[in-house]
Order: C-alpha cells, then sequence, then structure tokens
C-alpha cells in the first residue's frame, strides 16, 4: 500500500513536470495547444529607459509631503498602465521620482506619457496685507537682480538676505489649497448653454467634496482661481458655499482641447508640478549580454553542484541532482504563470535558493549515512534520514525565508525582486527536497539497486 502511494506521488511529479516543462518550452515538442507565455524581464535585462523627475514641494507643509509623493507615485503608475506600459517601476526617493519602462525605448514618447498629466490646483484669494508684502519683496528682489534678468549665484546670496526671502517666489494674490487632482474623481466636457462654448466638468471623491465645500464656505463673494500645470485658467466668484463635489473649469477651450484636458485629467492629475531632470536609455544589447552571462554562470554553477552531489554521496546524489532540475522548471513555470519581472537580482535569488535546496539534500544524506554505519537497512535508513534532518532543515529554511520576507516588504526595486524570487525559491526546494526526492530514492530502494550499500553510503 505504501509502495503504490509512492508510485502515485511519482506519477504526478511526472505530469507536473511534463506539463510545466511545455509552458516553459512550449516549443521542445511542438505542442502548440500550450500558451507560449513570454518571461518578463525588467529593465536591466530587456532595456528601457529611465527617468527621474524632480517633484516641486515648495507649497506643500512638511507634514504632508510624504503623503503626497506617495499620491504623485499612484498617479503616475496608473498614467502608465493606461499607455500598455508593461511592469512599470515607479520610485519616490526623498522629493524625486524615479521611473524604470521596461522595453520602451523612444525616451520622447516616455517623457510625454508622463508630462501630458496636468496638474491641477484650486488656489484662494490672498488678504490685501499678504499681496502687499509679498509685492514689497518682490520689489525688492527686482532691484537686486534688475528687471528683467537671470538670477546669478551672487545675486541669489543678496536675495537670501532680505527677511522672508521665500516670499519672492510666492503667487501675491493666490494662495494654494490643499484641493488638487488627486482627489478628482473624474472629469468630462459639457457645453454652456448660454454660449455654447466648451466647459470641463469635476467630480470630486468623497474627501475632496469635503474639502471643495470648505474652501467655497470660506470664499463666498471672492474668485476662487482653477490653475492647470501653474497656469490660471480661470477664476469666477464664489456664490455660495457648492456641496456633493462638482465644479466646472471653463476658459474658451475649443472642443478638441477640453476633450485631450479632460482625457488627461482622468488619466490622473498630479498632486504636485514635477520637472524632469535625468533621462538614460539602457540598450537590450547590453541586457541581453548581462543575462546571457549570469544565466551561464548559473548552469555552470549548477552543473558543479550536481557532480559534488553524484561524486560524494553516489544514487541518493544522482537522485537529487534529477530532482533538481525539475525543481528549476516548476520555479521557471511559476514565474510564468503569476508574471514575474525577472531582474539581475532575481536571478541571483533564483540561483541562491538552488544552493538552499542542495543543502536540504546534504543534511538528509549526511544522516541516512550515519544510520547506514549503524547498521540499519536502506529503508530505515532513508526514514530516518528524512526524520532527523526535518529539525535542521525547518529552522534553516525558516530562517532565510523571514529575511526575504523582510527584505520585501522594506526593500525597494531590485531588493524586493531578489527577496521575492529567493522565498518562492525556497518554498518549491523544501519540496523538490522533501518529496521530490524522497518519492525517488523509496522507488528505487525496492528495486535490485537498495541492496548495494556502497550505493547509498
Amino acid at each position: 500500500m505504501y509502495r503504490k502511494k509512492n508510485y502515485l506521488i511519482i506519477t504526478a511529479i511526472f505530469i507536473l513536470t511534463f506539463l510545466a516543462g511545455n509552458l516553459v518550452y512550449p516549443q521542445f515538442l511542438n505542442i502548440y495547444r500550450f500558451p507560449n507565455i513570454p518571461f518578463k524581464f525588467g529593465l536591466d535585462l530587456q532595456g528601457g529607459v529611465h527617468l527621474v523627475y524632480q517633484a516641486n514641494l515648495a507649497e506643500i507643509e512638511p507634514e504632508e509631503r510624504t503623503k503626497t509623493m506617495e499620491g504623485l507615485r499612484d498617479v503616475i503608475e496608473r498614467r502608465i498602465d493606461i499607455f500598455g506600459v508593461v511592469e512599470p517601476r515607479v520610485e519616490v526617493k526623498d522629493e524625486r521620482l524615479i521611473i524604470e519602462l521596461a522595453g520602451v525605448f523612444d525616451v520622447a514618447e516616455a517623457i510625454r506619457i508622463i508630462g501630458e498629466t496636468p496638474f491641477l490646483q484650486f488656489k484662494e484669494q490672498r488678504s490685501s496685507e499678504e499681496t502687499e508684502k509679498i509685492l514689497a519683496i518682490q520689489q525688492m528682489v527686482r532691484e537686486i537682480i534688475g528687471e528683467g534678468q537671470e538670477i546669478t549665484p551672487e545675486g541669489f546670496q543678496k536675495i537670501q538676505e532680505i527677511e522672508n526671502w521665500e516670499m519672492a517666489f510666492w503667487n501675491p494674490h493666490f494662495k494654494s489649497t490643499e484641493l488638487t487632482g488627486k482627489f478628482l474623481k473624474r472629469s468630462e466636457v459639457d457645453f454652456a448653454q448660454a454660449l455654447a462654448e466648451p466647459i470641463i466638468s469635476l467630480q470630486f471623491n468623497e474627501e475632496g467634496a469635503q474639502l471643495f465645500e470648505e474652501i467655497t464656505n470660506r470664499n463666498i463673494g471672492k474668485p476662487l482661481a482653477i490653475y492647470i500645470d501653474n497656469i490660471e485658467i480661470s477664476a469666477p466668484i464664489v456664490q455660495e458655499k457648492i456641496t456633493g463635489g462638482r465644479a466646472q473649469i471653463s476658459g474658451r477651450f475649443t472642443v478638441e482641447e477640453a476633450r485631450e484636458l479632460s482625457r488627461n485629467l482622468n488619466a490622473g492629475a498630479l498632486p504636485i508640478p514635477i520637472e524632469l531632470i535625468s533621462q538614460q536609455t539602457v540598450g537590450p544589447v547590453l541586457g541581453r549580454i548581462s543575462l546571457d552571462e549570469s544565466l551561464r554562470a548559473g548552469l555552470y554553477g549548477l552543473l558543479a553542484v550536481m557532480i559534488f552531489l553524484i561524486l560524494i554521496y553516489r544514487l541518493p546524489g544522482l537522485l537529487a541532482a534529477f530532482a533538481l532540475g525539475i525543481y528549476l522548471i516548476l520555479l521557471l513555470a511559476i514565474f510564468k504563470l503569476i508574471g514575474v519581472t525577472l531582474t539581475l537580482a532575481g536571478v541571483a535569488g533564483i540561483i541562491f535558493s538552488v544552493g538552499i535546496a542542495v543543502d536540504a539534500n546534504i543534511l538528509i544524506f549526511s544522516r541516512m549515512r550515519e544510520e547506514i554505519k549503524e547498521g540499519k537497512s536502506i529503508s530505515r535508513s532513508i526514514e530516518e534520514g528524512f526524520k532527523r534532518a526535518w529539525s535542521s532543515i525547518y529552522d534553516g529554511n525558516l530562517t532565510t525565508l523571514l529575511i526575504a520576507l523582510i527584505l520585501f516588504v522594506l526593500g525597494v526595486g531590485f531588493v524586493r525582486g531578489f527577496a521575492f524570487t529567493l522565498g518562492l525559491g525556497i518554498l518549491i526546494s523544501m519540496f523538490s527536497a522533501i518529496v521530490i526526492t524522497k518519492s525517488f530514492m523509496i522507488f528505487f530502494e525496492g528495486t535490485k539497486l537498495g541492496r548495494l550499500k556502497w550505493l547509498w553510503s
């Protein structure tokens, strides 16, 4: 009964390996019914565009800057996805936004995709005292640098000697509110009945609707300016408190301009303005060379490990080497199925997990040798070897798995890629060592080879 169960397990392993192998390489048996799912490669392997944007946080309170940058990242990711860019990498680093688009080599197109996203703001009128103060400071600055002249380093040092010099760069008439494009739910083109001109209707989310109500309530009888990309589009007078989170933008648009603006706002209005400060293209040739060299190194390492297992542990080592091949096929099939984006760091995680899988086999085989030297049968030695080595395998793999989890949660970019492939590799490697290798050994233990102790010790 026990052997019959083991035969069923081995049959299931071979069926699973066959299906996984054809998923990884469907051209091998020319079975075209298997889906040809391509591997997804990161920027370092596939090539693409690397862009760095500087965010302007001058008008954002310090305690709100982290939250604002996170909102900016979310909007950019949504904007990129609309244009069909697969697996974009968008990261926040202080006041900079780092964007990597794998498989995109048209830098101008990439910049257009991101740069077209408008920055929507609602600004309320300043008090007359504030306006006069700002205008006075701006006049002092003009006297230092001259009318219409650019600011030199020497001039900037003199400007900083003015009290509250930062106010020289503020809008003297309007100040920003918390209501920006990040609260926008949707926008659509409408037409003013009186003038038959296109206008843009805005609908804010629940939080934005509350902010809009508070802003209009405190600005009744005053203008509320609407800015897009720091350009004033309109400044209607607030007649009453507006509830429901609805607003309109009118600015003598053509129909096409209104539709384009509405479409871009729906794609994602930026919560803060950004400026491109760096751009770089990573060629696919360089990525292919890196991938080929990494795979070659991994293959040589795998072959060396297999030879070591066979020479030192004989038949169990041969079975473990065969199980390692199955392990790699299963792992690559899972990567294809769940759409893992492979980077050089991810490939390193796979290679590292192979070493962990071998480590589990070595613990088992070493324990088996001790049992055989004590005069126990091959069958009993296999059972005791797996049973007594399990605690060490469990502790070692669990510790590494916890480290991979911490790296994935706290890390960014390539670190997370390494952690993910390592963690997944550990789980599959445990299945390989405990289930696949053990099933093969039980199968051969019942054959003539099972009576040759020199093959097992």
